[in-house]
């Protein structure tokens, strides 16, 4: 059976319709021209008004017109006139035949009556002649006068041809309730597939069930289920929500609809409403079918909160419509909803029970297996040296989402085109990271050498208070280098792949916050500003500990944290005299970690010193740079990025012997350090006993 091409729909509509609209207003401006043309007035030839006396003289005047309200003389000449050779030579491109031949123009009609009567007094009876008075209103006079009519009528017709939708994209007024979904069916399918969402297998799995409903629903019914309403993707920006979405349109052999939750909202009121009517309405049409809505808490907010008394709120009837069309009296099947937002909090109950979204979806950021896969993704278009190992670089992104990590791959590839490199190299994609977490790196700006050893001394100390505290996140890399906007310098670590904290563990985390100045105190005597962000983390961390995880002595097993709490609630949940408590255990908290990240400094005070200069002279030290200097960890249990590295069990000892010397070496600037160090402090203590004796 031969099938017969379907014709394609035109979607500018008749090709023809605008060549039509040209000859129509071609042949209005063809016609306006000609009648001002072929006008009488315009036809006559100007003369000055002791022409016209000649000619009146002269007997060879027919018929005179005086146009009042134009100031205007129209004279016509006689049929002998005409062949006199004055007259011929200059009416030969005269269009009217009957006249009038000439014109000119009067300053006032009585002027024009009183010279009049006196040419008439020099001719004789017989030859006397009378004008006639008329007004005559031409094109411009029909515009002063009428124009704004014309206008106005003209603008209404323009405004209902636009409404109509026939004056394309924007006027379409008329359809302002329609949807404003995409389609993807069969003609314009989505690319994106299941492989191309990388680390997100837990929530492929349950998605892909959807998908094997719409595709298999017999698979399911015959054992008595039925197919879910909806499906809610709930994850941290950047995770892959949408992506996820997009594969189940690539892998889908069913119609898919995707719109954001601003698409319903319009400053008309009902106009959400009736997009969800009209959405639901086409998606029955071509059911079997997959809504998508993105951002669904544009929408979906939870209804009566910062509401003004008596006010008519358009987000709360778009809900209304959208829950009932999810599960009312006149729900059909074969629709399913997919959403995807990162404020599930928000969202209103009645969105979120079984028959409406019957499943709720987490994406988290991906671990490191996760990452690990993500990068293999973006790698692929990427021209990379084989150096450029994927677990490697997952390893030392923890906490990166995937859209974090596509910028990874897309900066060290700009970095590597940069320095016009054939290939991308694994220290771009190390920079890359480092652009991504600290900013962009400025080597221009101007640092004086004060600030410069301050800065210096603060990441050393960040550096030695995490490498010698057990629960604290290992050092990568240290620079000095100043990044983005303020960062003068900055440490990067690796978080462990945990969920829980226990308290000792957050004790090091604060003790190694307070490591840069604890450190300025020890060099320097003084403190700077610069541990800003350093005192904000510790301060919220103290917090936490006191008043939300209860691993606080005195206030005991209690949590403070409310989890449905409105972020404008101010109602605290605990009297005045807890808040002093409160408040008394998060500066003993900070200070007990203060004081001894100040005990740990001092006793590490050769190694803080040795740090501190290899800063000041590479301005950028590594993991490996630190157990050069002062030796490995002292705690046995490998980190992430440790027991990754530990996988390869790199062979790369060039020279053997080269070890010894590296230790006497590190055992030479330990001695120098040391005497340096007994000087200052002898120094110092004879400058304050020389004071304490000018005192006495």
């Amino acid at each position: 059976m031969k099938k017969t091409p379907r014709s394609s729909k035109n979607i500018m509509g008749d090709p023809n319709r605008g060549k039509y609209q040209i000859w129509i207003i071609s042949a209005m401006l063809a016609a306006i021209m000609g009648f001002t043309y072929f006008s009488k007035s315009n036809a006559a030839l100007t003369i000055p008004e002791r022409r016209f006396e000649e000619m009146l003289l002269s007997n060879d005047v027919e018929k005179i017109i005086l146009i009042k309200n134009k100031d205007l003389v129209e004279v016509t000449l006689k049929p002998d006139a005409l062949q006199n050779s004055k007259y011929k030579l200059e009416l030969e491109d005269n269009r009217l035949i009957n006249g009038p031949h000439y014109k000119f123009k009067i300053v006032d009609a009585k002027i024009f009556n009183d010279n009049f009567n006196r040419i008439q007094e020099k001719i004789s009876e017989e030859r006397r002649l009378n004008y006639e008075i008329e007004e005559r209103q031409g094109l411009d006079d029909l515009f002063f006068n009428y124009g704004f009519i014309f206008l106005l009528l003209f603008g209404f017709w323009f405004l209902m041809k636009r409404m109509s939708g026939g004056a394309g994209p924007g006027g379409q007024i008329f359809n302002i309730g329609k949807s404003k979904a995409a389609l993807f069916d069969a003609e314009n399918q989505v690319k994106i597939t299941f492989k191309d969402a990388a680390g997100l297998e837990e929530a492929k799995e349950e998605i892909k069930e959807i998908v094997d409903f719409l595709q298999n629903p017999g698979k399911f019914t015959k054992l008595g289920g039925k197919i879910p309403k909806g499906a809610l993707l709930v994850g941290p920006p950047g995770t892959g929500k949408t992506l996820l979405a997009k594969a189940v349109a690539g892998e889908a052999a069913v119609p898919f609809f995707t719109l954001s939750g601003s698409d319903f909202v319009e400053m008309f009121v009902g106009v959400g409403a009736a997009r969800v009517r009209d959405l639901f309405k086409k998606a029955k049409e071509k059911a079997p079918c997959i809504i998508f809505i993105d951002e669904i808490d544009a929408i979906g907010r939870s209804r009566g909160k910062g509401q003004m008394p008596g006010s008519n709120d358009e987000r709360e009837n778009t809900l209304n419509s959208l829950l009932v069309e999810m599960d009312g009296f006149a729900t059909d099947a074969g629709v399913i909803i997919l959403a995807a937002t990162n404020r599930p909090d928000v969202l209103d109950s009645a969105l979120l029970r079984p028959g409406r979204f019957d499943r709720q979806i987490s994406i988290d950021k991906p671990d490191i297996v996760g990452r690990d896969a993500i990068f293999k993704v973006h790698l692929k278009p990427i021209k990379f040296n084989k150096e450029v190992d994927s677990r490697k670089l997952a390893a030392q992104t923890p906490g990166f989402a995937g859209a974090e990590i596509a910028n990874v791959c897309n900066e060290a590839a700009l970095i590597a085109a940069r320095k016009n490199k054939e290939n991308v190299e694994m220290v771009d994609f190390q920079d890359a990271i480092d652009r991504v977490i600290g900013g962009l790196e400025k080597k221009n700006k101007i640092i004086s050498p004060v600030e410069k050893k301050i800065v210096a001394y603060h990441e050393a100390g960040h550096a030695i208070a995490g490498w010698f505290l057990e629960h604290a996140d290992p050092l990568v890399k240290v620079s000095i280098v100043p990044r983005g906007i303020a960062a003068l310098g900055y440490a990067q670590y690796l978080p462990k792949e945990q969920f829980l904290y226990q308290t000792e563990q957050l004790m090091d985390e604060m003790c190694m916050a307070l490591g840069g100045r604890a450190a300025e105190e020890i060099k320097f005597a003084k403190i700077s500003t610069g541990a800003l962000s350093d005192l904000e983390r510790i301060t919220k961390m103290a917090y936490s500990i006191v008043t939300v995880y209860g691993m606080n002595s005195k206030l005991g097993n209690v949590s403070f944290y409310d989890s449905k709490q409105s972020e404008y609630n101010f109602n605290k949940p605990y009297s005045d005299a807890t808040a002093e408590l409160i408040d008394e255990e998060v500066k003993k908290l900070i200070s007990d970690a203060y004081k001894r990240t100040l005990n740990l400094l001092k006793k590490h005070q050769v190694e803080l010193e040795i740090v501190a200069k290899e800063l000041l002279d590479k301005e950028i030290i590594f993991q490996a740079d630190l157990e050069r200097l002062i030796g490995k960890r002292p705690f046995e249990q490998p980190t992430t990025y440790q027991a990754f590295a530990d996988q390869e069990d790199p062979k790369r000892v060039e020279n053997p012997d080269q070890e010894g010397d590296l230790d006497n070496v590190v055992d030479g600037s330990k001695k120098n350090i040391l005497s340096e160090i007994k000087e200052e402090e002898s120094s110092s203590s004879k400058k304050s006993t020389a004071e304490s004796d000018d005192i006495k």
